[in-house]
């Protein structure tokens, strides 16, 4: 692939763009710094994905945020019992049902700012990349990421 924009590549110049490009992305974002403020509080991958459910979505089940993370619902509550007793994260019993746990995020000014500030990059990034896209363009590259994270971790074809 050229620096020009192609408009078309064939399947064989597609899958090369993308294993060269795929271990740059992959870099580049591991070089990312948490937030001075999130530091002390050895954040993984899995927990920013908790994050930013909770910053877009707002406060949640442990059983639906299980869900949306394709974990054990035990798995979530450790992870929020951990970042709960950081500070990072809220648990609150279910209005409608006593024996749910609703998980939000931290209510603590500078905890909020820098959770939020650390997801907007990205979420930059991303509004940036789909900008020019199609609603219809936007959802084929997200099943078609989807697709191959799960093709790469030895899953089966859906």
């Amino acid at each position: 692939m050229t620096a020009e924009d192609p408009r078309e590549l064939s399947a064989d110049d597609a899958i090369r763009a993308m294993l060269l490009l795929m271990p740059r992305v992959a870099a580049r974002l591991k070089r990312v710094e948490i937030p001075e403020r999130l530091r002390s509080f050895n954040l993984a991958p899995r927990h920013l994905s908790l994050l930013a459910y909770l910053l877009f979505d707002g406060p949640m089940l442990v059983s639906r945020l299980a869900a949306r993370l394709e974990v054990a619902p035990t798995t979530v509550s450790l992870m929020v019992s951990d970042l709960s007793r950081q500070g990072v994260l809220e648990r609150h019993p279910d209005p409608a049902d006593g024996r749910r746990t609703v998980v939000t995020l931290t209510e603590e000014p500078e905890t909020r700012a820098a959770i939020e500030g650390w997801l907007a990059n990205g979420a930059h990034a991303w509004r940036k990349a789909f900008e020019p896209l199609s609603p219809a363009e936007r959802a084929l590259f997200v099943r078609t990421i989807s697709t191959y994270e799960n093709a790469a971790l030895g899953g089966t074809d859906e």
